[in-house]
């Protein structure tokens, strides 16, 4: 172990809350609290090493939207007070500095529909509207001698009209994969790269076709461009991107990289040109419960070499070091997500960043210098330097807020499952009940199902706590972080070793003498919600359930979510397979449910669509349960809007409040 390994490892759990018992009178977290903290972004690092710029998102409960701004903060001096960058009531994303350091580039739509390219001259000034692409730009990359930028921008919408009191045309849909949440209907519109004169502002289409690109990086050299599509015969029916090269020339011939059917992202050069590294993805069979390696091939092809595979836990976010020896990224583990490095040629893991933290984030500077976005259970995001003594906080983005509130102590534990497997878990508690009384507790489920409840700061748990609570968070079979056969343990079987594993948990905090069995609540959103169903229709040990964006009636979401593929790759074709998409469906034993349920859902969500929540609200209704169902309007499977924000964790503690709080001549001592 290196000593920078053996610094950073000494971060723990409880460090958070002796520093918060150390403070002076706090109060306890509300839900007013989620509009009062930012969230720390995309960290991009000056050519000089000196600066580095990020994002700074906050929601503004008063003008019921969320903003983003561009900050920068010194790496040279961390007691320095930050600088906010842009002012604008738009958000400004994903800056990046030009190579010369001359520009600050960042994406926003401040002056239109779409977003553009903006400019930030560090000498001064306001910041200028660099393109105008019809249909936006979802991403950029400065080439080498800050001349051009690579450029994914949409095809323009032949709707678009500016005549407002136009009837909307058909909709005339042709594609397998025809919507997606968030974009809507599909058509034929396309991403493309594009590349960009900075001066003349001159633009040329380097791919065309019905493909989509993302994800441009430039040879370190400048003499070419990659890039990320799915250029098989038919996109929609898998997952196979692959990463090409080109010349940044209209017409010229693309060359691919990478040859495997998974989905191959995430590309990024080495400092002398003769390696691209790349997340590999692992076999189109298993859909999500692929494993995801970091791997490197030779620029001018060859055969690709997978980077710490032996693990088996899932790399994102890969950089070739300045030595060009080493592979930098960002590593999945059992509810951490760490910084590692790996000899480019293969062999043993060095952690760089461990501990209990987990990390969303890096950046790479040209001289070495490094820095991570990273959270623990008591701070959101923030930004930190990296070198042999350890890590100095760079962004101090929410201390003050922080330092007015008494959080509650979070600790891991580990479960035993009915079947024997042990199952990693989090518990908070309210931090002025640490002994004494049993608890009212809360189960709440993760959505994924491939993801897993991690190290970083939580306000939902940190708003039941200072309510009351105790908060159960396990990483039942399904989850990320815990290796391949973990996670597909559940393949064409939701709801069964899953469901054992997050009771499993309860019952452990229910042994450690804190959750009350007579008191208990379960809830989740998206795969959260779906493991509720089908908790609450195989026991009745629950006394309140609240489902968001869940699935219920699987044969309904056929053709109505954006998931066919994954339907099918799991389940078979519905009906060639009923018997299966049946026996899953927690729907069909409605009947069995006796626990009060809040159902919620996002209007236009097309990733679980509302009909889901409607069925399951219309069947407990006609059976005569207790029962609520809350759609929020214009919102699709994320709930973005500040005041839909507030409202859903209002409706939730009040819900938990009437049904899991009261105390029962039965209750456990």
């Amino acid at each position: 172990m290196t000593t920078t390994t053996r610094l950073l490892s000494i971060s723990l759990l409880t460090l958070g809350l002796s520093a918060n018992l150390l403070g002076q009178a706090r109060r306890s977290l509300e839900i007013a609290d989620l509009f009062q903290l930012r969230n720390v972004g995309s960290p991009s690092i000056s050519p000089d090493g000196e600066w580095v710029a990020y994002t700074v998102s906050r929601i503004d409960i008063d003008t019921d939207r969320r903003d983003v701004d561009i900050y920068m903060s010194s790496l040279t001096d961390p007691a320095a007070d930050a600088v906010r960058l842009t002012t604008s009531d738009e958000s400004e994303t994903s800056p990046r500095w030009s190579p010369d350091g001359r520009y600050l580039a960042f994406l926003s739509s401040r002056d239109g529909d779409r977003a553009q390219v903006w400019l930030l001259d560090r000498r001064g000034g306001e910041a200028i509207r660099l393109t105008e692409y019809d249909g936006g730009v979802s991403a950029f990359a400065w080439s080498p001698d800050a001349a051009q930028l690579a450029v994914i921008a949409s095809d323009p919408d032949p709707e678009d009209s500016d005549d407002r009191e136009a009837a909307p045309q058909p909709i005339v849909i042709t594609r397998l994969q025809f919507k997606r949440d968030g974009q809507g209907y599909l058509t034929d519109r396309h991403r493309h790269l594009h590349v960009f004169d900075v001066s003349t502002k001159a633009s040329l289409q380097i791919t065309e076709g019905p493909y989509d690109a993302s994800s441009p990086v430039w040879t370190p050299d400048g003499s070419h461009v990659a890039f990320v599509s799915n250029r098989s015969e038919e996109p929609d029916s898998n997952a196979n991107t692959d990463i090409f090269l080109t010349e940044p020339v209209s017409g010229a011939p693309l060359k691919k990289l990478t040859t495997s059917e998974g989905s191959d992202n995430s590309p990024s050069f080495s400092p002398d040109g003769k390696l691209i590294t790349y997340v590999a993805g692992g076999d189109p069979a298993d859909i999500w419960y692929a494993p995801r390696y970091v791997s490197v091939i030779p620029t001018s092809g060859g055969t690709p070499t997978l980077l710490g595979s032996g693990l088996d836990r899932n790399g994102s976010a890969p950089r070739v070091a300045a030595d060009n020896q080493h592979v930098l990224y960002l590593l999945e583990d059992a509810g951490n997500r760490h910084l590692v490095r790996v000899p480019i040629e293969g062999g043993g893991i060095e952690r760089i960043v461990d501990g209990e933290r987990t990390l969303s984030s890096f950046d790479l500077g040209k001289d070495g210098s490094l820095v991570i976005l990273e959270s623990q259970p008591h701070y959101p995001n923030e930004l930190s330097r990296v070198d042999a003594t350890g890590l100095t906080r760079i962004s101090r983005i929410n201390d003050a807020h922080l330092a007015t509130i008494t959080l509650a102590p979070v600790e891991r534990f580990t479960a035993t499952s009915a079947d024997g497997t042990l199952i990693g878990g989090f518990l908070t508690r309210p931090p002025d009940q640490l002994d004494g009384a049993r608890l009212p507790t809360l189960l709440r489920i993760h959505g994924g199902p491939v993801s897993q409840y991690s190290t970083a700061f939580r306000f939902e748990w940190q708003l039941f706590a200072a309510h009351g609570y105790a908060v159960v968070a396990a990483n039942p079979r399904g989850s990320s972080g815990y290796g391949h056969a973990f996670s597909r343990a559940i393949w064409a079987d939701w709801g069964n070793k899953d469901f054992d594993d997050v009771m499993a948990a309860v019952d452990h905090v229910i042994e450690m003498d804190v959750a009350d069995p007579n008191r208990l609540g379960v809830g989740g959103w998206s795969y959260g919600g779906i493991l509720t169903n089908h908790v609450i229709t195989k026991t009745d040990r629950f006394r309140a359930a609240i489902t968001g964006a869940s699935e219920v009636n699987y044969l309904s979401n056929y053709g109505t979510d954006h998931y066919q593929r994954q339907w099918e790759a799991e389940l078979g074709l519905p009906w060639r397979n009923m018997d299966i998409w049946i026996r899953l469906s927690p729907f069909f034993r409605v009947d069995n449910i006796v626990t009060p349920t809040l159902v919620m859902n996002g209007e236009h969500d097309w990733n679980v669509p509302a009909l889901n929540s409607e069925q399951l609200y219309q069947a407990l209704r006609r059976l005569g349960r207790e029962t609520e169902l809350v759609i929020y309007p214009e919102q699709s499977h994320g709930i973005r809007r500040p005041t839909y924000q507030r409202d859903r964790y209002e409706r939730y503690l009040a819900w938990y409040d009437r049904y899991v709080k009261p105390v029962t001549p039965t209750s456990t001592p």
